[in-house]
């Protein structure tokens, strides 16, 4: 079994200590898996060009814009499980985040039956980001395997939460059994 995280803040924070801490615990309980960076990588916006979806469903993948999702679309499309960190900004998903969604237009029909989870840190309140992953998730036919928030104001001040971490293993836990 394989897990891709993708992590959609543009620091080394709270969103990018839980999704270190999933991994962590997936790869302990024999799952495979790794961390996209979105903050290391060289991703464009989308042009809206609509090139990639030429096939509809049946798309081969392509995008036009050569950066690094050419590298990163393989590891969510072998992957069996995909969790997507955010932290909040305005009750929304990152900007990071939003754009890689954008990007995965060539591969989104491929997604489908995979197992998807989110998780979200805001200042005050997380909105409608865990949402917005849900929707992502159902567009792309995905199974929604659940979610973890956190309320933090200062970078790193989940870490240790005994709660969060409580959260995160449930989550992991759930994983074999929504990737089934």
């Amino acid at each position: 079994m394989k897990l891709c995280s993708v992590c959609g803040s543009p620091r080394n924070g709270n969103t990018e200590w839980m999704l270190k801490q999933l991994h962590a615990m997936a790869v302990s309980g024999g799952i495979t898996s790794d961390i996209v960076l979105l903050r290391k990588r060289d991703i464009k916006a989308c042009r809206g060009c609509l090139t990639c979806e030429k096939g509809g469903k049946n798309r081969k993948g392509i995008c036009s814009i050569k950066d690094d999702m050419q590298e990163i679309y393989p590891r969510l499309l072998e992957a069996d499980l995909i969790v997507f960190g955010t932290p909040v900004y305005f009750e929304m998903l990152s900007g990071l985040l939003k754009n890689f969604i954008d990007r995965t237009c060539p591969i989104w029909p491929s997604l489908e039956g995979k197992s998807f989870a989110g998780i979200a840190v805001a200042e005050e309140g997380i909105g409608s980001a865990i949402d917005n992953l849900k929707t992502y998730a159902s567009i792309c036919n995905m199974k929604w395997a659940g979610s973890v928030t956190a309320l933090a104001k200062k970078p790193r001040q989940v870490a240790g939460d005994e709660k969060i971490i409580g959260q995160l293993r449930r989550l992991v836990s759930g994983f074999k059994s929504s990737a089934g």
